[in-house]
C-alpha cells in the first residue's frame, strides 16, 4: 500500500478505536440561541457569538451597505489593490478604541497569530507560553525557529523562573482561555515581562467584546498595554477575521514580513464595513454584556455544588466531567431535551478531562438557562448514579494537574 495512503488509513483507525472521531453535523440558524439539526430544533449552547451579534438585523444591514458599496470580494491582497478605505476605516476605528498606533487586518486569528510568531521569532529568540495557549499560537511556535517552553498555566513563578534564565523573551497568553473560560494574571505578567526587559503578547479572542470599559477586553479590565495584542471577529464581533494591535514600527515590519498578510487575499471591505459597524454595537451597546452577567449568575446559581460545574466569569461555562467517551454521553442526553452543547474531548483537552463546553450568549433567556441547569444536573445524577464515570475534581480537573510544563 503507497506510504500516504496506509498512513492516513491507520491514523483514522486510531482515532476511531480511541472513540476520538469528529464528524460534521450540517446545522441550520447556528449563529443563534436556537438551532436546528435534521428537522430538530435545540437551544444553542456551543456558539461563541457572546454578545449576540452574528445574526442580528442591525449587523447583517451594515454587511450589505458594505456589499452595495464595495461589492463581494477584495480581489487582490493589501499590497496589491485588496486595501480599500473600508480596511483603513477598519484600523483606525481599532486603534482608537484600544490604544495602538498601528492595527493589521488578517482573515482569521489563527493565520494573524502564526502570521506574529514566524515573523517576530529568529533562531536565538526565547518564546515562553502559557501552557493552555490556543494551537495557533503553539504550533507557531514549535515551527519556529526560536526556542519555546510553556509555562504552567496561569503559574507566574513558574513563568518568573523561565524569565530569570531568559531574559529579553516574547511572552504569549491569551486574556480569557478558550476550554476553561478562566483569565491570565495579566497584572502580574505583564509586570514581570517589563522586569525582565521581554515583550508580551496578548491574544484576546474571547476577552474582547465582553470584558473592560465599552468591552475593550482583558487587558483593558487589567489595566496594561501589552507590546502586541491580538483580537479576533469571530466571537464577539460576531463575524470573522483579526488584527494585530501594535506600535507603529511593528505595524510597518508586519507589513512588510508577515506571510500570512502579504500573500493572503485581503478580507472582503464589505466585511470591513460590518466589522466597523460591530465595533460601535460593542461599544455602545452595554446592555449585551450586563445580560451576560445576569445570565451567568443564574447559571452559577443553578449549578453551584454540583460535581464538574467550574465558576468563571466569562461567558465560557466548562463542565468537566474526566472520560471522553462520559462526557459524549451526556451531551447526547442533553439532546434528547433539545440542548445543544459541544462535548471536548482530547487532543484538544489533556486527557482525563473531557469536558461540556458550556457558553453563553446575550440572545439566550433565563429560561433557556434554566431548562439547560436543569436538564444538565438530571444528566449528572443519572451517570454517577450508574457508576460510569466520575465528575469534577477527581478527574484532575481543569489545569493544575494535567498540566505540567515542558
Amino acid at each position: 500500500m503507497p506510504l500516504f495512503k496506509s498512513r492516513i488509513k491507520s491514523a483514522l483507525a486510531h482515532r476511531r478505536e480511541q472513540g476520538l472521531t469528529r464528524q460534521l453535523k450540517v446545522l441550520e440558524n447556528s449563529n443563534g440561541p436556537l438551532l436546528t439539526c435534521e428537522g430538530s430544533r435545540f437551544i444553542n449552547f456551543s456558539s461563541n457569538d457572546y454578545l449576540g451579534l452574528a445574526n442580528d438585523p442591525e449587523l447583517v444591514n451594515a454587511w450589505q451597505t458594505g456589499l452595495s458599496q464595495y461589492g463581494a470580494g477584495s480581489a487582490a491582497s493589501p499590497l496589491v489593490t485588496g486595501f480599500s478605505p473600508a480596511h483603513r476605516n477598519l484600523e483606525a476605528q481599532l486603534c482608537e478604541w484600544l490604544g495602538f498606533e498601528r492595527a493589521i487586518l488578517f482573515s482569521s486569528g489563527f493565520s494573524a497569530n502564526q502570521a506574529l510568531l514566524f515573523s517576530l521569532l529568529e533562531k536565538d529568540d526565547s518564546l515562553l507560553q502559557d501552557k493552555l495557549n490556543h494551537a495557533s499560537l503553539m504550533e507557531a511556535g514549535m515551527l519556529s525557529p526560536a526556542t519555546m517552553k510553556r509555562f504552567k498555566h496561569n503559574d507566574t513563578q513558574h513563568l518568573e523562573s523561565l524569565l530569570s534564565r531568559s531574559p529579553q523573551s516574547l511572552v504569549a497568553t491569551e486574556g480569557v482561555f478558550s476550554m476553561d473560560g478562566d483569565q491570565a494574571l495579566l497584572n502580574q505578567i505583564s509586570n514581570l515581562t517589563n522586569q525582565y526587559d521581554s515583550w508580551l503578547v496578548v491574544d484576546d479572542a474571547h476577552g474582547i467584546g465582553v470584558l473592560g470599559d465599552e468591552g475593550a477586553g482583558s487587558c483593558s479590565a487589567a489595566q496594561i498595554s501589552p507590546d502586541i495584542l491580538v483580537v479576533t471577529f469571530g466571537k464577539a464581533f460576531g463575524l470573522s477575521g483579526a488584527a494585530i494591535l501594535c506600535s507603529s514600527e511593528v505595524g510597518d515590519y508586519l507589513t512588510q514580513f508577515a506571510r500570512h498578510h502579504v500573500y493572503s487575499t485581503a478580507m472582503p471591505p464589505s466585511q470591513a464595513v460590518a466589522l466597523s459597524h460591530a465595533c460601535q454595537m460593542i461599544q455602545t451597546q452595554e446592555w449585551r454584556r450586563e445580560k451576560l452577567t445576569e445570565l451567568g449568575a443564574l447559571y452559577a446559581e443553578q449549578m453551584n455544588g454540583v460535581q464538574g460545574f467550574i465558576d468563571t466569569q466569562t461567558p465560557i461555562k466548562p463542565f468537566v466531567i474526566g472520560e471522553a467517551q462520559a462526557a459524549r454521553s451526556v451531551a447526547e442526553e442533553l439532546k434528547h431535551n433539545q440542548v445543544w452543547v459541544t462535548a471536548i474531548r482530547p487532543p484538544t483537552v489533556p486527557t482525563g478531562t473531557a469536558r461540556l463546553r458550556i457558553t453563553l450568549t446575550a440572545n439566550h433567556t433565563q429560561k433557556q438557562i434554566l431548562q439547560l441547569t436543569r436538564s444538565l444536573r438530571q444528566a449528572v445524577e443519572r451517570n454517577v448514579q450508574s457508576g460510569e464515570s466520575s465528575f469534577g475534581p477527581n478527574s484532575e480537573t481543569n489545569t493544575e494537574i494535567n498540566n505540567e510544563a515542558q
